[in-house]
């Protein structure tokens, strides 16, 4: 079994990792780090030309958090993988019969979520494994009403 964790340096995404690496640790477990690098298109230079950038970024941000990991003695598996991200993590939980999937979240509402297509919200309706969305912040404290406590 693993913890697979979605990962792109966005602020989402640096605080899953720190939530990742607490499940892999509690559970001794791998953690696979993957970014899916899916360019848009399929033909001519320009799309060689994007796969290689999508690459290049995947392979700084998954050092990063392959250092932040390790550094908290926790294994790990790298995958940058020619895929959109949400495909990239359903079939990186497949291969590594994956606990749980981690990503991290903007905030977004449910409906810019649904419209868009944001990772979360498409692993939330197809993933045959949990998936954990990780807030990029804390969301702010609730004010009471006037002339409540």
């Amino acid at each position: 079994m693993s913890v697979v964790l979605g990962y792109d340096e966005s602020p989402g995404a640096l605080r899953a990792l720190d939530v990742a690496i607490q499940t892999a640790a509690a559970f001794h477990e791998p953690l696979v780090l993957v970014y899916g690098a899916g360019a848009p298109g399929s033909l001519g230079e320009e799309y060689r030309a994007h796969s290689d950038a999508l690459r290049s970024a995947g392979r700084e941000a998954l050092a990063h958090a392959r250092s932040t990991a390790e550094a908290a003695g926790v294994r790990t598996v790298v995958e940058i993988l020619d895929a959109h991200p949400a495909q990239a993590l359903l079939d990186a939980a497949a291969r590594h019969a994956a606990r749980v999937v981690v990503v991290g979240s903007y905030g977004e509402s449910p409906m810019r979520g649904a419209l868009l297509g944001s990772t979360p919200h498409k692993l939330l309706h197809l993933s045959s494994v949990p998936v954990l969305c990780v807030p990029a912040a804390d969301p702010p404290a609730a004010v009471p009403p006037p002339g409540r406590p």
